[in-house]
């Protein structure tokens, strides 16, 4: 296992990967006796160039948890489509009552969201982005509507050869003004 490092919010891995915990939360089981509490911590790995995964870990310490949360995120990595800095196109992403609409900013825009979805993105590589978040503000939920929304993100060759245009017509906006200018 590679050595981590605490800085602030966030795990810093020597595998390429950064890790971000997004929450921990103490979550109770009413049983006879009374209430027996765990821990949830949720993580958020990625290398800021596409490839994002994100694990829940439940333990009766917190330290067990974040570790369980760290493997199930490493074991549930995925590749997102970037176009540069910002996402290829606009797209809304829904899980349960949460939704989080990703809209594409022009470079030198920065990551325009907060709390768990500024997270996602940050590790994803994401730098120009503008974000909603609507509904549920359940963190855990908001969390997995980004990612909803993140998987459903088309590069834009490939939506360019679905729709039978060229590359450049697909892409950002200011992408086709650059090649205009």
């Amino acid at each position: 296992m590679a050595e981590k490092e605490f800085t602030g919010q966030q795990f810093e891995t020597q595998d390429a990967y950064e890790e971000r915990v997004i929450e921990i939360a103490r979550v109770a089981k009413v049983v006879k006796g009374g209430r027996r509490f765990r821990f949830r911590v949720t993580v958020v790995v990625g290398d800021k160039k596409g490839s994002i995964g994100m694990g829940v870990g439940k333990a009766n310490a917190v330290p067990d948890a974040m570790r369980k949360a760290s493997e199930r995120a490493r074991k549930n990595l995925r590749n997102v489509h970037l176009a540069g800095t910002t996402i290829p196109h606009e797209i809304l992403g829904k899980t349960a009552g949460a939704k989080v609409f990703l809209k594409p900013a022009s470079p030198g825009t920065g990551v325009i969201a907060a709390g768990g979805v500024r997270a996602v993105l940050e590790v994803a590589g994401v730098r120009d982005i503008l974000t909603k978040s609507m509904g549920s503000a359940n963190v855990l939920n908001v969390v997995m509507a980004t990612f909803d929304a993140l998987d459903g993100l088309r590069s834009p060759a490939l939506e360019a050869a679905r729709r039978g245009k060229r590359a450049d017509e697909v892409a950002p906006f200011w992408e086709r003004r650059k090649q205009h200018a």
